[in-house]
């Protein structure tokens, strides 16, 4: 077997001399006392004893400075026999306790077959000087020094690092709980934005129900009154007409009886009967031919404003009771009518145009087998495209010129048809700047076809009879019943009925509006037969014949609006006077009537009129006067060489002047 080897490395070896622990507790003769019996026991375990040879001396002087440790060599066959004799324990233990005395790194057990290596020798230590035992103390006190101070050191170091692991751990700690603090607070805000956003919300739907709910009962309140007030009216007439008739069965009663009374004297009598007719008859004729000599034309001329003063005067003389002697004999046999006399002659020569019209229109249709259905919706269409723009004005004035001018259809057909298709146009409302186109292409067409104006003012009293102007008084004994009475007005009637007066209303004032702006037209280069002076005339007519109700109220409410504008224009000063002349007659008469009949309609008018004088509402243009990209109406622009026209060919450059009277 092969020598084993054990090596005890120690940490330090100075020349030989191995380092002492650094904590010794022995002395220098201690320590090669115990190297001498450590080699005796050595020996003797060995089956074959080696004497430890010195090679070496142990003197200080020799020994060799670095770090090489002792080795001790035993071979397989010694440690055979240390085991058997139970040496290796006691080498041990003698190994352990030289380890508690100084140091080793390491213990090598190896193997080696050379056998030479069991002659090896170990080598100690020689003996050291006294010098050499003073230095190794003070170096190792000077190591134990440093070791405390290095201790003492990573002592203090840990310490701080200790400190300051508390004092991180505390901030941190610090930190987490403000943290979650501020996490609370800022659950906390959320919760109490929440609750006033939800509060706010609840208090803001709590006000729009609220104000639903009121204005749900206003509405409802409003209904039950209107309910209430048409339930009343119904009543009172319901009322009305059972006097009514108990007073017309009275009178006929009363009739009969006196018929038969008279049945009996009417013999005796007839021939003083015949003679009282007779004079009477003398005496209406003889009135009525003094009012038509003296009755007097109150519309302002266009000569001069004294004229037009003189006009108004005797216009504000008869709004006050100072009639003329031709009104007072045109109304003193107790005549229903209300209206100026020349008015009226007026309206009787349209009337008879419009009738020798329409029989001649018949007398063609029965002569003619066509049909003449095309042209009345040619017609119909071009007046439904007309629109507040000078081209579309004069382009489809052209169109119903060459409408008027086909060979096919005979004129006075096609003039019949055109005023028809316009007045109906304008039985609902229409939009202000269609009026004032049609009132545009009403002039253009006219001008072209000069008898059509007539024609169509014939047609215009025919529907609405203040347009002439004239007003129909009601009477028992001129008319038969109330049905009557309204239908020759103008009410329609439509299933057996009566229609409302509120539609009636509307559809009049529908009707003025077109006659107003139909007034108010004026353009250079086309003569406008019935123009503002013929607007004048009407208003003077208006206020000198007609009586103060929801009828006229309404119809000068609507003139005024529509012409007052182009009217103010062109008389200035005297216009201002006939308001007044409103203001202060019209519009008084009106509220006292307004007083008597409780009409809510008429209380509106009377407001729209009032407000219409007080804020100068004429000085303002009306909506859709101006047309757009034309100056028909009266536009002031720089004057050029020639004024353009209607009927000026399409290539013709120019532009329309306006000329104001003052």
């Amino acid at each position: 077997m092969g020598a084993v080897k054990l090596e005890l490395r120690c940490p330090q070896n100075e020349n030989g001399i191995i380092a002492a622990d650094p904590e010794p507790d022995w002395s220098f003769e201690a320590l090669v006392s115990e190297l001498n019996s450590l080699e005796l026991k050595l020996n003797s375990s060995s089956i074959f004893p080696i004497p430890f040879t010195k090679t070496e001396s142990r003197g200080l002087s020799n020994v060799k400075k670095g770090p090489t440790a002792f080795v001790m060599r035993v071979s397989d066959d010694e440690m055979e026999d240390v085991e058997r004799e139970g040496g290796v324990e006691e080498v041990y233990d003698r190994s352990l306790v030289a380890g508690s005395r100084f140091a080793c790194d390491e213990l090598y057990l190896s193997d080696s077959d050379d056998e030479s290596n069991l002659h090896d020798q170990f080598h100690l230590m020689d003996k050291a000087g006294v010098a050499e035992g003073a230095f190794f103390e003070l170096t190792h006190e000077h190591q134990l020094a440093v070791k405390e101070e290095v201790s003492t050191q990573i002592s203090v170091l840990e310490t701080d690092l200790v400190h300051e692991r508390k004092k991180s751990t505390s901030a941190i700690v610090r930190v987490e709980k403000y943290i979650e603090a501020r996490r609370e607070m800022d659950r906390k805000l959320d919760i109490q934005y929440q609750r006033n956003i939800a509060e706010a919300l609840d208090n803001h739907m709590t006000a729009v129900q609220r104000d639903h709910e009121h204005r749900s009962q206003i509405e409802e309140r409003r209904i039950r009154n209107e309910a209430a007030f048409e339930e009343a009216r119904k009543e009172k007439a319901l009322q009305e007409e059972k006097l009514r008739q108990e007073k017309a069965k009275g009178e006929a009663k009363v009739r009969l009886e006196l018929a038969a009374k008279k049945r009996a004297e009417e013999a005796k009598i007839a021939a003083l009967e015949d003679e009282r007719r007779a004079a009477k008859e003398a005496a209406e004729r003889e009135a009525i031919g003094a009012s038509t000599r003296d009755a007097t034309e109150v519309a302002p001329k266009e000569a001069t404003g004294h004229q037009i003063d003189a006009s108004l005067g005797i216009l504000n003389a008869q709004l006050n009771g100072s009639k003329t002697d031709g009104t007072k004999k045109a109304q003193s046999a107790g005549n229903i009518l209300k209206s100026a006399e020349s008015a009226l002659k007026l309206e009787q020569g349209r009337l008879q145009k419009y009738k020798e019209l329409d029989e001649k229109t018949q007398a063609l249709g029965q002569s003619s087998n066509k049909d003449f259905h095309r042209h009345e919706q040619q017609f119909a269409r071009r007046i439904r495209q007309i629109s507040g723009t000078k081209e579309n004005v004069r382009t489809k004035g052209n169109e119903l010129i060459k409408i008027f001018n086909d060979p096919l259809c005979p004129q006075p057909i096609n003039v019949a048809i055109f005023v028809k298709k316009v007045v109906s146009y304008f039985e609902v409302d229409q939009p202000s700047k269609v009026t004032y186109a049609c009132g545009h292409v009403i002039v253009f067409v006219t001008s072209q076809v000069p008898y059509a104006m007539d024609l169509l003012l014939a047609e215009l009293h025919r529907v609405c009879i203040y347009t002439v102007p004239k007003h129909i008084d009601y009477s028992k004994s001129a008319f038969k019943s109330k049905e009557d009475y309204y239908k020759m007005i103008g009410y329609r009637e439509e299933n057996g009925k009566i229609e409302r007066t509120e539609d009636y209303l509307k559809r009049l004032a529908c009707y003025m509006k077109l006659y107003a702006a139909l007034v108010q037209t004026e353009a250079d280069g086309v003569q406008n037969p019935h123009g503002l002076k013929e607007g004048w005339a009407w208003l003077a007519r208006f206020l000198n014949a007609l009586p103060a109700n929801v009828y006229t109220a309404v119809a000068l409410e609507v003139f005024l609006q529509v012409a007052g504008f182009a009217l103010f224009r062109k008389y200035r000063s005297q216009f201002r006077k006939i308001l007044k002349v409103i203001s202060g007659n019209f519009l008084v008469a009106l509220k006292a009537q307004a007083e008597k009949v409780k009409e809510p309609k008429l209380k509106q008018v009377i407001g729209n009129i009032q407000y219409y004088v007080e804020k100068n509402e004429f000085l303002q243009e009306p909506e859709g006067w101006r047309m757009q990209g034309s100056l028909l109406s009266g536009s002031m622009v720089p004057e050029l060489d020639y004024p353009d026209s209607y009927h000026h060919p399409s290539n013709y450059s120019g532009s329309y002047r306006y000329s104001s009277y003052y």
